[in-house]
């Protein structure tokens, strides 16, 4: 089996479970953060709707120049966040599909400017810098939901909000 064909069903899995978290974020709430050191709401869901980018990234090039080929998204409404996701992953998913086991096996790396923040291979990065690191960030948007009182979706099995999956 290709190593996408064994990545697509966990992605398209986490990339549907993620967005119905993203679904709940209200506008009214954009700017809300529990504590002075975390993101706000509406940055943490523009992270998670551009996270899917770097797979895109990973197998367009070896490398990507965070001082030059990069800006952080900030949108400015749920229906933005949502279309940027929607947007991200069904590129993502067509960049996942497409690579060949021996582009996974091929090493990508994160720079900035002439610093070299990381290198792994592009396996790792779909599975660890793509997927890992969403589930990260949604694990803290579950509890940014629930703190402002929002409906938390059932992630991987019923939440105290919804007993279904």
């Amino acid at each position: 089996m290709p190593i996408s064909a064994a990545l697509l069903p966990e992605f398209d899995h986490e990339m549907a479970t993620t967005r119905r978290c993203l679904e709940r974020v209200p506008d009214d709430k954009f700017a809300w953060k529990p504590h002075d050191r975390s993101m706000e709401l509406g940055r943490l869901a523009s992270h998670l709707a551009e996270m899917p980018t770097w797979a895109v990234a990973a197998f367009a090039k070896d490398t990507l120049d965070l001082a030059t080929e990069y800006s952080p998204f900030h949108a400015k409404s749920n229906a933005e966040v949502l279309a940027a996701f929607d947007r991200n992953v069904a590129a993502a998913r067509v960049a996942i599909a497409a690579a060949t086991d021996d582009a996974y096996m091929t090493n990508w790396s994160l720079v900035n400017g002439s610093t070299v923040m990381l290198t792994m291979p592009k396996i790792v990065v779909v599975r660890s810098f793509v997927l890992n690191h969403v589930l990260h960030h949604r694990g803290q948007l579950s509890v940014y939901l629930r703190m402002n009182d929002i409906p938390v979706p059932s992630i991987y099995g019923p939440s105290a909000d919804e007993g279904q999956m």
